[in-house]
């Protein structure tokens, strides 16, 4: 069963599932599309919070969009734990791709009630040695086919990200912070080798997060859901603080 819930304008959030909750942001610009297959599987373990920040996927799509900060997503997915925590409960969190930046955001800020944290292929790859060069060169292969239009009536989840995610996002750089919630990096066992699977072992060792390799690549969540949902709750709950 599924429960779609609003707070308030600001944040739009579907609920399914029943046991521990788990706070999930999608990438891109925050649609949750094709996700339905994951969170049914992780829906059988958790009760799956999904965070549509823009509302997107809530009717908001081809409205206009300011250029979008780190920071008013994981402000965003505070207030919906805030909303649907139990009282006195902890909440796992994923994150994959611009979710998993935003997870990272939460985390520095209100890591209090966070049982354990996943952060999936961050692309905060500022943090490499090389990071203007691999900013430059991740920004040149999204946006250099074309832009499609992120307002108006042929709007795209694609278009949003491209105009007004990317850029900021790919600039964030996490900063470690003593006594946070468990943190786990993740990458896809697809993406050995690239500027992605790098960049999550570097935020690892920088912010003393665990590194965790899962199925696919930075679409394995649409690519191997059941495997990668069998994966992420292996994860979350390893090592998990249990209580706020």
């Amino acid at each position: 069963m599924t429960e779609t819930a609003r707070r308030d304008d600001r944040d739009h959030y579907d609920v399914t599932g029943g046991g521990p909750v788990l706070l999930v942001l999608p990438g891109g610009a925050g649609h949750p599309m094709g996700l339905g297959p994951l969170v049914e599987r992780l829906a059988t373990r958790f009760t799956v919070v999904t965070y549509d920040p823009l509302g997107l996927a809530h009717g908001r799509l081809g409205l206009p969009v300011a250029e979008q900060r780190v920071a008013d997503w994981g402000e965003g997915a505070h207030r919906v734990l805030e909303a649907v925590l139990p009282e006195g409960e902890p909440a796992y969190v994923f994150g994959t791709s611009s979710g998993g930046i935003a997870v990272l955001d939460l985390l520095a800020r209100h890591p209090g009630r966070l049982a354990h944290v996943v952060a999936h292929e961050p692309p905060c790859v500022t943090v490499l040695p090389d990071g203007a060069e691999r900013r430059a060169e991740l920004i040149g292969q999204l946006d250099g086919p074309g832009r499609p239009p992120a307002e108006g009536g042929s709007a795209t989840p694609m278009g949003v990200f491209l105009a007004r995610v990317l850029r900021p996002f790919t600039r964030y750089a996490p900063a470690a912070v003593s006594g946070s919630a468990p943190l786990t990096l993740a990458a896809g066992a697809d993406s050995r080798g690239q500027t992605p699977y790098r960049t999550a072992q570097v935020l690892a060792e920088r912010l003393g997060g665990a590194f965790a390799e899962f199925p696919g690549g930075h679409l394995g969540t649409l690519e191997h859901p059941v495997d990668f949902a069998d994966r992420l709750a292996e994860v979350l709950r390893s090592g998990a603080r249990t209580s706020s």
